[in-house]
């Protein structure tokens, strides 16, 4: 018999069927047993009558424990009294695919550690499938967007001979008999694909930063969302796609979950509208001021607290989520972003802010290579390690800029979850190497 998910069942009253999932709970009473299945479409009430003497087949649900792996057929039967949509399936026959041991390591309530220890137990719940289901829509909304609009996928190495940004940060792994480093970003080959002249790309794939932090936003391993364009005029460029992009990928995204979205995790999401708000770091300072909040000093970039206090700021003023925090100083700034004409202490850049995160990098590249050389050595970059980087504006390079962003730090702010740890498949920290 071929399976039936717990969600075909309305359609399936009145008939046999099988299903295939999980024990979620045992209710072995005097004169009936229920049996409470789990899928990863929903829950279904199975029910036998308790028999004096008890059947085999009684024994093996009294028998059962939560969270073991059965197959199991029986009759479709509409009933208004069960909870769980109105419908039950009367057992006809059992089957223990594997028994679970009888005491669970780790619930809904246990400390986030412990429910990692044991992630694959953690992610049984609904609410831990669903913010799968959402990245997977979320993935599949941007690179429909990006086809759309002609974009060309990437997949860039992560491993490489120098560093990919700067010399901090980096994982150094034997390779053969010499030294290599996993790929903090995808930057320096997104920028190669400019100089191909393939106009306009994107890349969803791991990167990795050896960076101690232990904060709700930080892992040493994450999903990072880029993309580059070509022939642009400035940053202004990028920010434009980008928020046109964004509006597509919630409206799409929202459509399909948003109501699932609200039950389960409390956020009300709405698609933003475009253009979404823009203020360079020096107003963003000075409204911070005038509202009686301190932000870091000159030549510095946004703390947290700072990032957060704008953005209810820009909500109040503008009504809008979603903010521009733009032209950004030299010094908080990489060697390879363009610097402002009228102003070389400036750069060409940008962060987007939602709901007090920073979401989003991005800036306009500098894209000729005797200011990219002066610009890395003014840097202290070692010149010498990025000779092949350097090498990719030697031949004519068109003006180009693209943004990235941690995929998980859009998800926590969508779903309402306090750490990346929440919306990470399998985190990866300082001290967490397992499972």
């Amino acid at each position: 018999m071929q399976r039936t998910l717990i969600s075909q069942l309305p359609g399936r009253v009145g008939e046999q069927v099988e299903l295939r999932g999980w024990v979620q709970a045992i209710r072995d009473q005097k004169r009936v047993q229920f049996v409470i299945v789990r899928d990863e479409t929903g829950l279904a009430q199975v029910v036998l009558p308790h028999e004096d003497p008890p059947t085999e087949l009684n024994s093996l649900i009294s028998g059962l424990s939560a969270e073991s792996a059965i197959t199991l057929t029986g009759e479709v039967v509409a009933d208004e009294r069960v909870k769980l949509g109105g419908l039950e399936v009367r057992l006809q026959e059992l089957q223990v695919e594997s028994e679970a041991e009888p005491e669970i390591p780790v619930t809904a309530e246990s400390a986030l550690d412990k429910r990692i220890d044991w992630r694959y137990l953690d992610l049984r719940r609904p609410d831990r499938r669903l913010i799968f289901e959402v990245q997977t829509t979320l993935e599949h909304a941007m690179r429909s967007f990006w086809r759309e609009h002609g974009f060309i996928e990437l997949h860039s190495p992560k491993l490489m001979g120098s560093a990919s940004e700067s010399g901090a940060e980096l994982f150094k792994v034997d390779y053969f008999e010499r030294d290599a480093y996993l790929a903090q970003s995808p930057q320096f080959y997104k920028q190669m694909a400019m100089a191909a002249g393939f106009g306009k790309v994107f890349e969803i794939g791991p990167v990795f930063r050896a960076n101690p932090s232990f904060t709700s936003r930080h892992d040493t391993e994450f999903t990072s969302v880029d993309m580059e364009i070509s022939w642009i005029d400035s940053h202004e460029d990028v920010m434009a796609v980008e928020e046109r992009w964004l509006e597509y990928v919630m409206a799409n995204t929202i459509g399909v979950h948003g109501e699932q979205i609200r039950e389960t995790f409390g956020s009300d999401l709405t698609a933003p509208s475009v253009p979404f708000p823009r203020v360079t770091l020096a107003e963003a300072k000075e409204l911070l001021r005038a509202s009686g909040h301190e932000p870091p000093g000159e030549g510095h970039d946004l703390d947290p607290p700072s990032e957060r206090a704008l953005s209810q700021l820009i909500l109040e003023r503008e009504g809008h989520e979603f903010v521009f925090v733009t032209d950004y100083p030299t010094t908080v700034r990489p060697f390879y972003h363009m610097r402002h004409p009228e102003d070389p202490t400036l750069t060409r850049s940008f962060d987007l802010l939602w709901r007090g995160l920073e979401l989003t990098t991005g800036a306009q590249r500098e894209h000729r290579y005797e200011k990219l050389l002066e610009q890395a050595r003014d840097k202290k970059v070692d010149v010498e390690s990025i000779d092949y980087y350097l090498n990719f504006f030697r031949f004519g390079a068109p003006p180009h800029g693209g943004l990235g962003f941690g995929l998980t730090r859009l998800l926590m702010q969508m779903l309402n979850q306090d750490n990346v740890r929440e919306v990470t498949f399998l985190y990866r920290g300082p001290h967490r190497l397992e499972p």
